[in-house]
């Protein structure tokens, strides 16, 4: 069996992910629902893809359509929280999520909102398969539900054109982060349904770093998100990489 043909019989959909959060899609886009933190922190998410995009290509970040022209995949998109700011900031968006009803829900509600938005139920594996590329491949909050991190790693660098940029946000594999991200926001705080994240699946920066080049894709910038509890709000942080962090990639 060649490579890639042993690649596509592989898969990084986990069905019990799949399942978990099918069960909450409803609750997308209520921002006091369940996916509270997510939109917490979008704010810094957005501003973080935007600056670097803006960057990367030359463009006015405070423009209002910085992203204008730009192919943009946003894998595991869930109900669309980062997709929609995208495609008003210019992209042409293809969300992807491997959850039919979170697909589902994000179509009624950029449909609601007059965005053009293409939406589909599918996995990075096969829309590598499929041969497609963009120029901005975000994979937020999603490569530790998924069950072959290395093939999904490997598959971001697969799917972005070459000068491209990938931009990826996840948890570290610390005991800080299992006591904030897990036993803090999920048992004692009740910020997310308790079962939402595995400790084990959780990645360090040096396993994403080696996955991303396996695809061909190398680190520009790693930076931690804190939340401050007192002005409830969540920042980029240079040095703290204990729990969240993001970072941006580029493709030659």
């Amino acid at each position: 069996m060649s490579e890639t043909a042993s690649e596509t019989a592989q898969t990084t959909v986990d069905p019990a992910e799949i399942e978990r959060f099918s069960r909450i899609a409803a609750e997308w886009w209520d921002p006091a629902g369940k996916f509270a933190p997510l939109h917490r922190l979008n704010p810094v998410r957005l501003q973080y893809v935007r600056d670097r995009v803006a960057a990367h290509w030359g463009r006015d970040a405070l423009s209002g359509r910085p992203l204008e022209g730009l192919a943009l995949l946003d894998i595991g998109c869930g109900g669309g929280l980062i997709s929609e700011p995208m495609a008003r900031m210019g992209a042409r968006v293809t969300g992807v999520d491997a959850a039919a009803r979170n697909i589902a829900v994000a179509g009624l509600h950029a449909e609601g909102q007059g965005l053009a938005i293409d939406y589909r139920c599918s996995s990075a594996e096969a829309l590598v398969a499929a041969g497609e590329t963009y120029d901005v491949v975000l994979a937020l909050e999603i490569v530790e539900h998924v069950a072959d991190a290395d093939l999904f790693l490997a598959s971001l660098g697969r799917l972005v054109k070459p000068g491209g940029l990938v931009f990826l946000s996840t948890l570290n594999r610390t005991a800080k982060a299992w006591a904030l991200a897990i036993a803090g926001a999920e048992y004692v705080l009740g910020w997310l349904p308790r079962g939402t994240h595995e400790w084990k699946k959780f990645l360090k920066p040096s396993e994403v770093t080696r996955g991303l080049r396996a695809g061909g894709l190398e680190a520009q910038e790693m930076v931690g998100v804190v939340y401050s509890p007192l002005g409830r709000a969540w920042s980029l942080n240079a040095r703290d990489l204990d729990v969240n962090y993001m970072l941006y990639a580029t493709k030659a």
